[in-house]
């Protein structure tokens, strides 16, 4: 009788604790359904239909004729477009991600002292990143102009020939990638500032006790803790970096003698200007292959040289 008792009494947390767990479970799928749902209608089920419809030649206002492979072929074997919006979007993305990541970092370098009106500076340093991104095309479009824009005014007045920036093919991207960086470096800026704050102070102190200097600390301490952040902000801006549209569209309408011509532009305009659903459905598909492709890279090479805490490598 009394082991029947104890076994009762034993019993009766664990139903409990059961009973809230199955609850749980319960209230989490009703949460979550509503993001599975968009998830399926919005994300998955287009990529679905886009794959069915790279398959096709489907243009607008037409029924849509299986043709298997050809749009593919198609794209290796004659698309001129094609290649010249691959190599802009690669050099964009070579060039514009290593230069935001930089930026941020360096501001949130000058922001982690302690000096006046901290708060103020950071504000302005992030103000940029909430800027509607045609609010900043428009502004820079007056500072890059060749007549009277405000850089070439400031390069007569030094005594150096001024530039055509976004109208000319050798700076078009060079100047997209400087105004961009402006725009997505406060961003940054918080996140290597949580990295920063983040960073043991007893590792500075060591350092100290050592005779080391700043550059030491900064060498041994900073850049290794910072590590993990960098290599979040470089897969995300290569991300970005790759999709970039805005600029092309608002900005250069993908000239001078499509020199902007980024791979997103590119699969705007066979879609819609073009009509070419279909073809533009398998460009989309490369792009999604060449973004994983690139992903992949960044994250084989990360291990040799992300630190985690306690030293450990990736």
């Amino acid at each position: 009788m009394v082991d029947m008792i104890y076994k009762a009494n034993v019993s009766r947390p664990e139903k409990r604790l059961h009973g809230i767990a199955s609850m749980e479970r319960k209230w989490g799928i009703i949460f979550a359904t509503p993001i599975m749902i968009g998830f399926t209608i919005f994300i998955l089920g287009p990529m679905i239909a886009s794959l069915y419809f790279s398959l096709t030649n489907w243009e607008i206002g037409s029924p849509a004729e299986f043709i298997g492979l050809s749009n593919y072929k198609k794209m290796f074997t004659e698309d001129t477009a094609f290649r010249k919006s691959l190599v802009v979007s690669l050099y964009y993305a070579v060039l514009g991600t290593p230069v935001t990541v930089l930026f941020g970092f360096l501001a949130a370098l000058l922001m982690n002292n302690k000096i006046r009106f901290l708060s103020l500076f950071r504000t302005i340093f992030y103000l940029p990143s909430v800027v509607p991104g045609i609010a900043v095309i428009i502004i820079w479009m007056y500072l890059y102009n060749p007549e009277f824009g405000i850089f070439n005014s400031i390069l007569d007045f030094l005594g150096i020939p001024g530039l055509e920036w976004v109208y000319s093919e050798a700076t078009a991207v060079p100047s997209i990638v400087l105004m961009v960086a402006w725009q997505s470096s406060g961003a940054l800026m918080i996140i290597f500032l949580a990295g920063l704050q983040g960073t043991p102070a007893h590792l500075y102190e060591a350092i100290e006790v050592d005779g080391g200097k700043s550059w030491h600390k900064f060498w041994y301490i900073t850049l290794p803790s910072l590590t993990p952040t960098i290599f979040y902000c470089l897969i995300t801006q290569l991300i970005a970096t790759i999709q970039v549209f805005d600029v092309a569209y608002a900005m250069t309408q993908g000239g001078p003698n499509n020199a902007t011509r980024f791979f997103v532009y590119n699969i705007y305009t066979t879609a819609f200007s073009q009509s070419k659903m279909g073809y533009a459905s398998a460009l989309a598909w490369i792009l999604f292959v060449i973004i994983a492709l690139l992903t992949f890279v960044v994250f084989k090479t990360s291990k040799s040289w992300v630190y985690y805490e306690g030293g450990d490598k990736h």
